[in-house]
């Protein structure tokens, strides 16, 4: 079924490789973003491939610009069936080290965007009877890590948000979802490090922006309330439930170390040489991770299971458990 998508962010990363998944699908797309050069050239790729795109040349922090993106969704197709909030970027560092002039700012485009952009679309989901509003959070809004608090504090502001408009229609044809990706292979590393003004060494798994896309199309036809497109992270947010200290401990080894510059940049030269050639080095620890959070996960999948047929049954017990012996091995 084709539907009429409206993409904020949509010039680069996330956005841009959602934009062209869709576009492949047949969607009709209005794309948002601020810079029109980068927009034209998603615009001509969906082009080529058979879509209908719109650009709107917007700043997700304006108000009357999130109306007007809307409006030109109905006003070229007749309606909007998906509005997904996109746009943001990221700033690290400790608290004592990150103005608050910088943190308003993170603020404005990361939840004031996703708030103007669904207060926009929400009234014509109403009166269609059926929309679906999806967020760009990040696994960074399940569970903080050192050095991300601003960044997170976004985050975790759009999950409240999203949680409580799902709660609003739960029962009705108008469905809100939140995907929660790690970290991605985008120009984020590189706007982070514009804006903080250093880079960090970031530890732990990664996954591309089309891995995202995928995740999100096959969200926006079988709509559901979260989205983990990396699935062992999922477990990370069980684990954070059961054993928040055990947490601790464990995403301290990914907290982003504020670096200098050169050397920031010297260390994504490294990595980007490494995922061309497909020589990305896993280690020891990286991997003990990856066993937790697949426990965690595999907890939280038998645990809901037995929840459904047995409601005196805690639902987290098992994951719990899984938890509580994996902090005794720490």
């Amino acid at each position: 079924m084709s539907r009429v998508v409206s993409i904020t962010g949509a010039s680069a990363g996330i956005g841009r490789a959602t934009a062209l998944r869709l576009a492949r699908e047949g969607h009709s797309l209005v794309l948002c973003a601020r810079r029109r050069d980068r927009l034209d050239e998603v615009i001509a790729e969906t082009a080529r491939l058979g879509a209908r795109a719109v650009p709107i040349v917007a700043d997700v922090t304006r108000e009357a610009d999130m109306q007007a993106l809307v409006a030109a969704a109905v006003n070229e197709f007749g309606r909007l069936d998906v509005m997904m909030c996109n746009a943001g970027f990221g700033i690290y560092g400790a608290i004592d080290r990150v103005p608050s002039d910088d943190m308003r700012r993170l603020l404005d485009v990361n939840y004031m965007g996703t708030y103007l952009a669904a207060q926009a679309a929400w009234p014509v989901f109403k009166r269609q009877n059926q929309g679906h509003l999806i967020v760009i959070s990040s696994i960074a809004g399940k569970r903080g890590v050192p050095f991300m608090g601003p960044y997170s504090a976004t985050k975790f502001a759009q999950v409240g948000l999203a949680e409580c408009l799902r709660a609003e229609v739960e029962g009705s044809p108008i469905h809100v979802t939140v995907v929660f990706p790690i970290s991605t292979e985008t120009e984020f590393f590189e706007v982070m490090t514009r804006e903080s003004g250093h880079a960090t060494r970031a530890r732990g798994p990664r996954q591309s922006a089309d891995q995202v896309a995928a995740a999100i199309a096959r969200a926006i036809e079988r709509p559901v309330p979260e989205v983990f497109p990396h699935r062992l992270s999922r477990g990370l947010a069980v684990l954070n439930a059961v054993a928040p200290g055990f947490c601790d401990r464990l995403v301290k080894r990914w907290g982003r170390t504020p670096l200098p510059a050169a050397e920031g940049t010297e260390l994504a030269e490294e990595t980007e040489i490494a995922e061309r050639t497909g020589s990305t080095r896993r280690t020891g620890g990286t991997e003990r991770t990856d066993t937790i959070l697949r426990n965690a996960e595999a907890g939280a999948a038998v645990s809901t299971v037995s929840a459904r047929g047995n409601g005196d049954i805690d639902a987290t017990d098992s994951a719990r458990k899984i938890g509580t012996n994996e902090a005794r091995r720490s």
